[in-house]
């Protein structure tokens, strides 16, 4: 049994969606970050940077933070979504999302979202880099279902990210590739549960 302290956020969902797709028991905790809940002291001795996702892994006694380790440590433990053949280059992948796809949309659904004409500078910036990762990814998808291999944990890391396009002000018919990648995997069952978890809040876009 796995516990998942989560909320519905592109982070939060990329666990769920794995969980989902492993099939195996776990049970979601919310934690409320629009109320302040990530910065209980309880909440702090599960995650010390207070960000969700974390987990507790019942049957192992592991305790994890940060949504890249613990798609790896779940894909490791199961056997799944992570083939050794291809490893070095879904952590390549994963690590592209961790370190740019992420924190640039989480920027830009910072300024072009919710403080929309407050900085123009910083919406520049932030929209142009968006379009910028989205076409590295765009490319990387000509001619392949997946971003590497098979389904892996590096599809499950960027695709709740670029379901919220719509608050990064992108349109994915600009990137064909893309969409048909976006519209393959929101059409698993797994996915669509993964993505209410802990509660609903809205449908999947359908891009």
């Amino acid at each position: 049994m796995i516990d998942l302290y989560t909320w519905t956020t592109p982070n939060g969902r990329k666990v769920s969606i794995l969980l989902e797709e492993l099939g195996v028991p776990y049970e979601a905790h919310a934690v409320d970050i629009t109320a302040g809940a990530q910065f209980d002291p309880k909440f702090l001795e599960i995650s010390p940077n207070n960000k969700i996702p974390a987990i507790r892994d019942r049957d192992t006694g592991v305790v994890m933070m940060e949504s890249g380790s613990i798609l790896i440590y779940l894909a490791e433990k199961y056997g799944k979504f992570m083939p050794q053949e291809d490893r070095l280059e879904i952590l390549e992948w994963l690590m592209w999302q961790m370190a740019g796809f992420g924190p640039i949309l989480g920027q830009a659904h910072h300024f072009l979202k919710y403080n929309a004409g407050k900085s123009p500078y910083a919406e520049a910036r932030y929209s142009e880099e968006a379009r910028r990762l989205y076409g590295v990814l765009d490319r990387r998808l000509q001619g392949r279902d997946y971003i590497v291999g098979e389904y892996s944990i590096a599809d499950m890391a960027c695709w709740p990210w670029a379901s919220r396009y719509e608050w990064q002000q992108i349109d994915l018919a600009d990137y064909p590739n893309l969409r048909a990648w976006y519209r393959r995997i929101a059409a698993r069952p797994a996915v669509q549960r993964g993505y209410h978890v802990p509660a609903k809040v809205n449908e999947i876009p359908q891009g």
